[in-house]
């Protein structure tokens, strides 16, 4: 099942792509603002973009799983309400993520390794690593595998280059 976003509204469409073959146009009515518009199935080239980094946003009762991108700077997280200016939204109706809730600065050392710091925005409920809140004017050096809970929505820092905890041990190379 693919997930498509109407470009009007932003309300998401369900639809079984294997159904449809390589090239074909399919054109969606949104069941909410009941605009048309039209998608053609798998012809789009994925840019090639330098990997920073990505958030894994753990499937619950306000959201399903996402995976955020990161880039090289500041990348402002919050829950996603047309008209705010984050680059990194969470599509979900958690009411305790803010619309503007932590930030995640991603940089380079001398030596070229990438490097990620949290703060807090600040926002209303707090940003967690592990069971430690942020303070207002902490700036705390995560790494991958990071846990971060904002509201009543955890995140996984996965850090350039680094597989999924999900891989199982017949998919990963040999040592």
């Amino acid at each position: 099942m693919k997930k498509i976003k109407c470009p009007k509204c932003g309300e998401r469409i369900t639809f079984d792509e294997t159904r449809y073959v390589e090239g074909q146009l399919l054109v969606f009515e949104c069941p909410a603002c009941r605009r048309q518009f039209g998608i053609r199935i798998g012809t789009a080239q994925p840019e090639k973009k330098e990997d920073f980094g990505r958030l894994i946003v753990i499937e619950n009762v306000f959201h399903f799983r996402q995976e955020l991108s990161l880039q090289m700077g500041e990348n402002v997280i919050g829950r996603h309400v047309p008209g705010t200016n984050i680059n990194t939204p969470i599509e979900t109706v958690d009411p305790s993520v803010d619309t503007t809730h932590c930030i995640i600065n991603v940089s380079r050392n001398r030596h070229g390794q990438l490097l990620y710091t949290l703060r807090d925005a600040p926002s209303g409920t707090g940003t967690f690593v592990g069971n430690t809140i942020l303070r207002d004017n902490d700036r705390l050096r995560i790494e991958d595998g990071t846990i971060i809970t904002i509201g009543a929505t955890t995140m996984i820092l996965r850090a350039a280059g680094c597989e999924d905890e999900e891989t199982t041990a017949d998919e990963r190379p040999a040592k």
